[in-house]
């Protein structure tokens, strides 16, 4: 027997009739629930329909107890009202110092912190910027699923890159104001010979402002299952990251996924990527001015440590890994000491490890 997991999204505003709720099983046994709401539903409906939408499927899926795992604290008044065994907080992202937070977002994630029995950060930046707002904070990096992205040394490149000119140096996740576009620009046009592929969505941006060029190629989105396809036919992987307030906390999941590809990888200076990663020879950091020497150092020593060195360190990481220390912190959050130190609301019975958990998402593009 195992538990059952209820993915909640935030709601798509497609629809002419009744809102109504859609929900699809993984492979994995999830249950992806995405809200559909009228297309001229005001925010102050949204609320309340969103929360409708939960309810009936908490009655109709008979769920008693369970978790409830929040990724965004904007999410808190939809589910607050849930009898919750437990109520974690997974703080991946600081929220709002992106462009277009919500002006309230600060004072949700205070009510979340005051209900929240334990506290996750998806970096050791954001668990130093967190860990005196709650008693019971942990810092969980990214790991990686390393025998998917292995699978890059085999795979088959897509029809959209195969047929570009090597070097090729590459980019995916979302595209948005943390990616440094001016250093973008300056790499394709500092070395033309070089093909740069970036692949993702563009956010909350004007794609107006990406730089254009021959060498340059802006292939969208592309699924998970893809990814291996295009890392395979790249010379070089970089995190071409902006340094400003949106990307002050970030720890990127690509980093590690990148090196699992068996890609070397040149960073500007995102904290959490110069430490571990940096200090340790797995990923070379450079600024504006070097980093295109840093690149071409990668064409000819892959990996700085060592390709012994990064083996050791994906070894030492998993999901798996990462899921059982999580799991045995929220099922010790009842009755540790630091949970009489905040204001939590009374849940029902203590949950067992089988206890099911309604995960409440963030943004759709928030990851990096």
């Amino acid at each position: 027997m195992s538990s059952r997991v209820f993915f909640f999204e935030e709601p798509l505003f497609d629809t002419e009739g009744a809102p109504h709720l859609e929900t699809r099983q993984t492979p994995e046994g999830v249950t992806v629930c995405v809200p559909h709401l009228p297309r001229d539903t005001s925010a102050k409906q949204q609320e309340a329909l969103v929360r409708g939408l939960l309810d009936g499927l908490v009655r109709e899926a008979s769920i008693e107890a369970p978790w409830c795992w929040f990724y965004s604290p904007m999410m808190l008044p939809l589910a607050e009202h849930v009898a919750a065994s437990r109520v974690i907080y997974d703080c991946m992202d600081e929220l709002s110092a992106f462009a277009g937070a919500p002006p309230e977002l600060r004072l949700r994630e205070k009510e979340l912190l005051a209900q929240a029995d334990v506290v996750f950060t998806g970096g050791h930046s954001l668990y130093e910027a967190k860990r005196t707002l709650h008693p019971n904070v942990h810092a969980f990096p990214s790991s990686v699923d390393a025998a998917h992205f292995a699978q890059a040394k085999s795979a088959q490149e897509p029809p959209d890159q195969v047929a570009l000119p090597r070097p090729r140096v590459g980019f995916f996740g979302v595209i948005d104001e943390r990616l440094d576009v001016e250093l973008v620009r300056v790499l394709a046009e500092s070395r033309p010979s070089w093909q740069l592929v970036m692949l993702g969505p563009v956010v909350k941006i004007d794609p107006g402002i990406l730089p254009r060029a021959s060498n340059l190629h802006w292939l969208g989105s592309k699924t998970y299952p893809e990814l291996p396809g295009y890392l395979g036919g790249w010379d070089v992987a970089i995190l071409p990251f902006a340094l400003n307030e949106a990307t002050r906390f970030i720890s990127p999941t690509k980093t590690l996924e990148y090196l699992a590809a068996g890609k070397p990888v040149v960073s500007t200076a995102i904290r959490d990527v110069v430490q571990p990663y940096g200090t340790t020879g797995l990923v070379r950091i450079a600024d504006h001015q070097r980093f295109v020497a840093a690149v071409e150092e990668a064409f000819e020593t892959p990996f700085p440590a060592g390709e012994g060195a990064v083996a050791d360190f994906l070894a030492g990481t998993s999901w798996d890994r990462t899921w059982t220390a999580m799991r045995e912190l929220v099922l010790s959050a009842g009755t540790d000491v630091a949970r009489s130190r905040h204001k939590a609301p009374a849940h029902g019975p203590v949950a067992s490890p089988l206890s099911e958990t309604i995960g409440i998402a963030t943004e759709r593009n928030s990851e990096t």
